[in-house]
């Protein structure tokens, strides 16, 4: 399983943008996908997972009421939708994909990881 995150970018203070975890490959909707996120200096962070068919789902404190994840199975791609930005959530984002969601936080527990795209909030 081959995974491409897309729409990073620069964005203002308190703006939006929606993250995609596209992937390639075989049986992409027999896997759950994160979202995780690494500042410059700090370890990598969960943010979020998904389930295979929408459900569960997990969002973590820090984001929990300014993002939600989707997926698209016939498009074979997640979204991370983020409002509200803050100059903290300045980050490089990552997606990456395992069989199920239990343990999500753990980083070590994905076995498929994209090469991540930059978020940068400007104050």
């Amino acid at each position: 399983l081959h995974l491409v995150e897309s729409g990073g970018g620069l964005v203002q203070f308190g703006g939006s943008l929606r993250l995609s975890c596209t992937a390639s490959g075989w049986a992409f909707d027999y896997h759950a996908i994160g979202w995780f996120r690494q500042a410059p200096g700090k370890e990598r962070e969960g943010i979020s997972c998904i389930g295979r068919s929408n459900v569960p789902i997990y969002i973590g404190d820090s984001v929990k009421g300014r993002f939600t994840i989707s997926r698209d199975n016939a498009r074979n791609t997640v979204y991370l939708q983020m409002n509200s930005l803050d100059t903290e959530d300045t980050a490089v984002y990552y997606c990456a994909a395992k069989d199920g969601c239990f343990g999500w936080t753990d980083r070590s527990s994905y076995s498929y990881w994209g090469q991540g795209t930059q978020v940068t909030v400007a104050s």
